[in-house]
């Protein structure tokens, strides 16, 4: 976790479990790592990682089965797909656009420097 930002620690933690989804490192209806088992990992408190947990769950990325701890949803891909787009373009894209303007850079401009990437 970087304490460094300014964001939030289970902010962090749905963005590393984003992360493990959109690898595929976490396989749909496959069981994901426990609050205890994840908050060792990332040296961090198992509160927190709940309230990301508790956040996955009601994104519906992940579902808990009684006893057994909690399950990737077989449409878990999609749905941090859609959220991190809608992230990216709320967000990421926003300040794109507002270093655009401060440097006077059009959107010809970023369609040739995409085009010509390498």
């Amino acid at each position: 976790m970087d304490l460094k930002t300014n964001k939030p620690i289970y902010q962090q933690i749905i963005d590393y479990c984003f992360n493990k989804v959109l690898a595929q490192e976490w396989s749909e209806d496959a069981k994901v790592p426990s609050v205890r088992e994840l908050a060792l990992e990332l040296s961090v408190n198992t509160h927190t990682v709940l309230k990301a947990y508790e956040y996955l769950q009601d994104e519906e990325i992940i579902y808990a089965k009684r006893g057994l701890g909690f399950f990737l949803a077989t449409d878990a891909l999609s749905r941090v797909n859609t959220a991190r787009r809608e992230e990216f373009y709320e967000t990421t894209l926003n300040e794109v656009f507002n270093e655009m303007d401060r440097l006077q850079i059009s959107i010809n401009d970023i369609i040739e420097h995409y085009n010509n990437r390498k």
